[in-house]
């Protein structure tokens, strides 16, 4: 039976620029984690609807746009509506120190700036599946 942790990593909004979301992919797949990508201009429905059908557990959002306020609350809310709270969400991208506090709140797992390590991500997607199961 295959025990890798299953990843969804998503492009929510406008933004147009992936090639972050597709270094952590890699990364992620190096460590040994099976990624489903699921590319550009996604809407919060998408990514849940694909969260479900590939039965992830981490949804990993890369948002450079600033739309993180508008587009991360709205996954979460249909995270909720689906009974899928298990889930790990983690955020990456152009996040101000007040707004992640904010998506913290909001049940963020964890928000990743410009500047995190690959290692330091692997290791806390680990750690935060470990701790949901």
């Amino acid at each position: 039976m295959d025990n890798r942790i299953r990843v969804l990593v998503a492009k929510p909004g406008l933004d147009g620029h992936d090639r972050g979301a597709k270094v952590i992919a890699r990364a992620l797949r190096d460590a040994g984690m099976e990624v489903i990508y699921t590319g550009l201009r996604q809407t919060p429905e998408m990514i849940v609807n694909a969260a479900l059908q590939e039965d992830v557990q981490v949804i990993g959002l890369s948002i450079l746009s600033g739309a993180h306020n508008a587009i991360v609350p709205r996954v979460m809310e249909l995270l909720h509506e689906k009974q899928m709270n298990d889930v790990v969400v983690i955020v990456g991208g152009i996040v101000p120190d007040d707004d992640a506090g904010s998506l913290k709140k909001l049940g963020v797992a964890g928000v990743f700036q410009p500047g995190a390590s690959l290692e330091e991500i692997v290791n806390f997607i680990r750690t935060s599946v470990k701790q949901a199961a």
